[in-house]
């Protein structure tokens, strides 16, 4: 059996930017356990799958450990995959997921998601989350990942987390996040609890980061950038309980997978 596959680095203008996600087209679904061989084989931080249906496509989204819920990049990345190189793509992609029907709609070259938005709680941090993140104390915010909010983005930046600590929390992650001079808001995302130590863009995250902030900015249109060492770029935007995520793509590499 052949597949073909696509690299695409997501929320990013350039190769070696954003994050990348592996894009496996499917006319059927292959069992669940060879999928998630192939996201390991594939070891980036999402591999999603797609099936055509009439007027829609089935999406699932894999880390090289466990299938999730929810992935934006790798959404953004498959929208990509279908309008820039599969045909009759059309304008407005319709997605049936784990977490129900998403919608990416193309705007010239940037992808718009439409996500569920989560309003995140304040919340007590588990014992030694603070210290595993090398943070002395902060606010934190719960949804299903844990927001820990600090002083100033330098922080952010200095960040160096003891992963084997931070495995086990009873949440998906935690995104480490601050205000910008640059951008409303900057942040960073851990999740060893689901294979990655850190995501270099994670639009799920920003289904809650997006709200949490519009709430402190006063503004439902934000500009937002994630990532440690490597980067990626966001547009998000409030409309009632959803956001629209935006960005853009760029192919790195294309492939077949034998089986």
């Amino acid at each position: 059996m052949k597949l073909d596959i696509y690299q695409v680095d997501a929320f990013s203008q350039h190769a070696f930017g954003g994050n990348p996600a592996a894009v496996c087209p499917l006319t059927e679904w292959l069992p669940d356990e060879q999928l998630q061989h192939i996201a390991a084989e594939n070891n980036l931080s999402e591999t999603a799958y797609f099936v055509p249906r009439d007027g829609f496509y089935e999406l699932r989204w894999f880390t090289p450990q466990v299938e999730v819920d929810l992935c934006g990049h790798a959404t953004l990345a498959t929208a990509w995959v279908l309008t820039h190189v599969l045909a009759d793509a059309p304008q407005v992609l319709r997605f049936a997921t784990r977490s129900g029907e998403l919608r990416v709609t193309c705007n010239g070259d940037e992808l718009a998601m439409d996500f569920p938005a989560r309003q995140p709680q304040r919340c007590e941090p588990p014992a030694g989350m603070l210290s595993a993140l090398g943070i002395e104390s902060a606010d934190v915010f719960g949804t299903d990942d844990y927001i820990v909010l600090v002083d100033d983005e330098a922080q952010v930046a200095a960040l160096t987390p003891d992963f084997a600590r931070l495995k086990g929390l009873p949440k998906r992650g935690i995104a480490v996040t601050a205000k910008s001079t640059r951008f409303d808001f900057i942040s960073r995302w851990f999740g060893p609890n689901v294979g990655v130590d850190e995501d270099p863009v994670t639009g799920s995250a920003h289904t809650s980061l997006a709200p949490f902030w519009a709430e402190r900015l006063g503004k439902s249109h934000l500009t937002a950038e994630q990532g440690g060492q490597r980067k990626g770029q966001l547009h998000c935007e409030l409309q009632g309980d959803r956001v629209i995520i935006s960005g853009k793509a760029v192919l790195y590499m294309q492939g077949t997978i034998y089986l």
